[in-house]
């Protein structure tokens, strides 16, 4: 078998594994081991979610601290993790569908790539399309709040895909890497800057950084885009085939949508985590601006 038709292959099944269809899901409902994440506000949950649907937030599975010193949006220690997930009734035999509500995209993949991190990515997918594309395909909805359930895992065996600044800084322009900026343009090319509790962020992005921002991965209706359309995006973007794509938005969450969309390709990749936040207190690790 060719190299490309080996490729073809390796990117169909990894969006059949990442990607679930209403149709799917309906199908799925009410099997014993599924475990259904909502993500959206609370309001919304309240008022209607897919049947056994429990509400999560990337709070939930992650650790922040806004003091001058600390990161917003990190992974926990693998203890943490493992009670969080269990809360959630993750079990070591779980099937986890996720879907996003109101347009909540990259809080969605953010909690897919945890799953991911936390070795439980191969049980683990995203609804195309969210609730509302459940609710179009004919899919019920209810207030009913499932029953609380704690899961069961084994010790977790953390994916090594959580890379920190100085791997970053030590691959710029590194043959068989991609650092790619997830944030929107104005962010990548500095016209706009970013910033959380009084800390400003520097202009611009990572030197030899490309950008496929993160709202791009999904169509007006919050469908996936096609592989092909995906492909387009990160081809323009520079992104060579096979390319590990070393990802990173402000604070770690817009670039895991971004990274969703690399790996439907086929590609490895890794989250910087601190993301242009803590890049942006390494004052000597370089910084560019304008488009490319």
């Amino acid at each position: 078998m060719s190299f490309v038709l080996s490729l073809l292959f390796a990117v169909a099944g990894a969006r059949e594994s990442l990607v679930v269809t209403p149709a799917w899901l309906a199908q799925h409902l009410h099997d014993p081991n599924l475990v259904i994440l909502h993500v959206g506000d609370k309001d919304g949950y309240a008022d209607a979610h897919i049947p056994g649907a429990r509400l999560v937030s990337m709070s939930d599975v992650s650790i922040s601290d806004h003091t001058p010193k600390g990161l917003m949006l990190e992974m926990p220690p693998n203890d943490v993790l493992k009670k969080d997930l269990e809360t959630l009734g993750i079990s070591d035999d779980s099937r986890i569908v996720v879907y996003y509500a109101g347009g909540w995209i990259s809080p969605s993949t953010r909690i897919v790539f945890t799953l991911d991190y936390a070795g439980l990515g191969a049980h683990s997918s995203l609804l195309d399309g969210g609730v509302d594309a459940w609710v179009a395909s004919g899919g019920a909805v209810t207030k009913e709040l499932p029953a609380a359930k704690t899961g069961q895992l084994s010790p977790l065996k953390t994916k090594p895909i959580v890379v920190d600044a100085a791997f970053v800084n030590s691959h710029i322009g590194a043959k068989g890497f991609s650092i790619v900026d997830g944030r929107t343009s104005n962010f990548y090319d500095g016209g706009s800057v970013g910033g959380q509790h009084g800390e400003i962020h520097r202009h611009g992005h990572i030197k030899s950084a490309k950008n496929v921002p993160y709202d791009q991965i999904t169509d007006d209706h919050d469908l996936i885009k096609s592989n092909g359309q995906l492909q387009a995006l990160f081809t323009k973007a520079g992104v060579k085939p096979g390319d590990t794509v070393i990802g990173y938005c402000h604070i770690g969450q817009q670039a895991t949508a971004m990274l969703f969309a690399a790996r439907l390709l086929g590609h490895p990749v890794l989250l910087y985590d601190g993301s242009f936040q803590d890049w942006s207190r390494h004052t000597d690790y370089p910084v560019q601006t304008g488009s490319k």
